[in-house]
């Protein structure tokens, strides 16, 4: 039987991640003609892409009705029943559908990605199915992702680095292989929070579908964020050093400072911000420099950290700025830009 050009179209647009679209078409064609069994178990992918699983359940079941040898209805059934939690019915799917076409490496996939979760205790067997895969379509990304799944899983370091590669040559953007890529990299010891910051960014714009990568970038923006308060605590620390905030052993500086000493605080701490935060943060990829505005604008534990490294910076300039004759107003603005500081620092760590 000769696919019709309108199930054909209606693939294309489904492997373009446009199943709503092939939905609609698919259902023209059904309205010409109900008996397609291949309209139908189409229209089963496209509803499950949908996330409408009990209708793709129908469709697919109305396909196997009309033709019940046609592979692509059975392991569209064995898909949409694994999706619903029915592992059983899943797997027997599957492996029907192995048994029309022991060369489709479709099932074979599904039903090794299956066997991990109904039998973890028979790894071979999900092994052996995932490597009949991937030899069957060696060019091809879904089997060398369920080959990295099961060989991860199984601890076969080897084989899930291949996989990994494989998966790279084929699919530079796809979005397991970046994230697991891109995570190792930004992992790597010594790596900074504007460098990772940096890294996710990267990933990111590869796999833009990728939330685990979106989650990290937001991590290592707020490590940034967390970071520039050791920034104005130490302008803060300076400028009390030059005014001499709390004189010890009864040497006390006379007041105010001299406006030379002042300013040579003031440019120590422009240094201070300008290496140690503007210079990285303008070094920083598009996407990263963006996710820094867009965090701080959409969650309340980053407004409130950057708030009190900016109220810890305006104290420390007030002091070095303003020629003080006495200390109280200088002790006052000491305190008041290390006390809500000091009060968060130690249990914000994960609130982002």
């Amino acid at each position: 039987m000769t696919t019709h050009p309108q199930v054909l179209q209606a693939r294309l647009l489904y492997e373009m991640w446009r199943p709503q679209e092939g939905h609609e078409l698919l259902g023209r064609r059904l309205a010409e003609d109900p008996d397609d069994h291949e309209a139908w178990a189409l229209l089963g992918q496209c509803l499950m892409s949908l996330e409408r699983p009990s209708e793709a359940l129908a469709a697919a079941r109305e396909s196997l009705r009309l033709e019940p040898q046609y592979l692509d209805a059975h392991f569209v059934r064995g898909w949409v029943l694994r999706r619903m939690g029915r592992l059983e019915e899943a797997e027997a799917a599957q492996r029907q559908a192995i048994r029309i076409d022991p060369d489709a490496w479709g099932p074979r996939r599904q039903l090794a990605e299956l066997l991990l979760e109904r039998a973890p205790d028979r790894p071979e067997e999900a092994f052996e199915h995932a490597e009949e895969a991937v030899r069957i379509g060696p060019e091809e990304a879904q089997p060398w992702e369920t080959m990295y799944k099961v060989a991860a899983f199984q601890g076969r370091t080897g084989r899930a680095e291949e996989a990994l590669r494989q998966l790279l040559r084929i699919d530079p953007t796809h979005t397991l292989a970046v994230t697991v890529s891109t995570e190792r990299e930004a992992a790597r010891p010594g790596t900074s929070a504007a460098r990772a910051a940096d890294v996710y960014a990267g990933g990111l714009a590869a796999a833009p579908e990728s939330g685990a990568l979106r989650e990290n970038l937001d991590k290592a923006v707020y490590r940034m964020l967390r970071g520039t308060r050791w920034l104005a605590l130490l302008c803060l620390v300076m400028a009390a050093l030059t005014v001499d905030v709390f004189p010890t052993d009864g040497e006390a500086k006379d007041l105010p400072v001299h406006l030379g000493t002042r300013l040579w605080a003031l440019c120590l701490m422009a240094a201070v911000w300008g290496f140690g935060a503007w210079r990285r943060y303008r070094r920083m990829r598009t996407g990263a420099r963006l996710t820094v505005t867009a965090l701080v604008r959409r969650a309340f534990w980053p407004r409130v950290v950057l708030g009190q490294a900016v109220l810890a910076t305006l104290c420390a300039l007030l002091l070095v700025t303003v020629p003080w004759s006495e200390r109280t107003i200088p002790q006052v603005l000491f305190w008041l830009g290390l006390v809500p500081n000091l009060l968060s620092i130690t249990h914000d760590r994960d609130k982002v």
